[in-house]
């Protein structure tokens, strides 16, 4: 998660007599990338707007894409996960982290959004006895965050956090955390195979690397601006709270 994404004209309710065509096509095409098509196959011929070269898609249609029955979006794992043996983390932050309201209240729901899904393992904030790892959470530049994958049966062990973030709502920084922590606890990007869906811009590929990319049972294939926390880019609309898919992955993982 490194940027914020630029998707956010989907949103926007065209109202009124005579609306402009060419708008009107910039709002399907909006609505239609939100719904997880490639902007490659999507494009405007005598115009209309159409997917897949032949299928025409009206502004009622692309609306219709975008509701919540038609939520899909995968999940993939590592290889490497958290040990059946973690079963309280504790999730610490710096002072710095603390001065900031916006990244601290985030953190808050975060570990509220793990712990309402009755995983294997539990997480607090700050640090206890019983503690069986450890993620120190630290601030870092700019409005995205950065963390690791598990080794040896724990989970990474820092999340970083951008102090931009509290120029944005409780929520978003909410599902920033809540994504960093996925990683931590060995989760990849839903669109890792192709960054552009949550991102925009051109097709990305991060590849499989050295920790694997692997498809959790349960979930589909695709992914769609919106689908998961674990997209690689969030926009500034997020809620912060688990999509149905990921909540499959972690029921089936933890």
């Amino acid at each position: 998660m490194r940027k914020l994404s630029m998707a956010l004209l989907a949103g926007v309710a065209l109202v009124g007599c005579g609306v402009d065509p060419e708008l009107e096509n910039q709002q399907i095409i909006s609505n239609l990338i939100e719904a997880g098509f490639p902007a490659n196959d999507i494009m405007v011929a005598d115009g209309s707007v159409y997917v897949g070269n032949d299928a025409h898609v009206t502004l009622a249609a692309s609306l219709e894409m975008l509701q919540p029955t038609q939520e899909s979006a995968e999940q993939y794992r590592t290889t490497n996960l958290v040990s059946s043996s973690v079963t309280k983390i504790c999730v610490i932050p710096t002072s710095t982290f603390n001065n900031y309201s916006t990244l601290s209240a985030g953190l808050d729901l975060a570990i509220e959004n793990y712990n309402s899904q009755n995983l294997s393992f539990t997480m607090v904030r700050g640090s206890a006895p019983d503690c069986s790892a450890t993620i120190s959470a630290k601030t870092t530049n700019g409005t995205g965050g950065s963390a690791g994958f598990p080794t040896g049966g724990k989970p990474y062990g820092t999340i970083n956090i951008g102090t931009g973030l509290q120029n944005y709502s409780v929520d978003v920084s909410e599902h920033v955390i809540t994504h960093e922590l996925g990683h931590c606890i060995g989760f990849r990007h839903s669109d890792y195979y192709d960054r552009s869906i949550s991102c925009g811009g051109a097709y990305s590929n991060e590849g499989a690397s050295n920790v694997g990319a692997i498809l959790i049972p349960g979930t589909p294939s695709d992914a769609r601006v919106g689908g998961s926390i674990m997209n690689s880019c969030f926009r500034a609309t997020e809620s912060g709270e688990w999509s149905s898919s990921d909540k499959t992955a972690l029921d089936y993982l933890y």
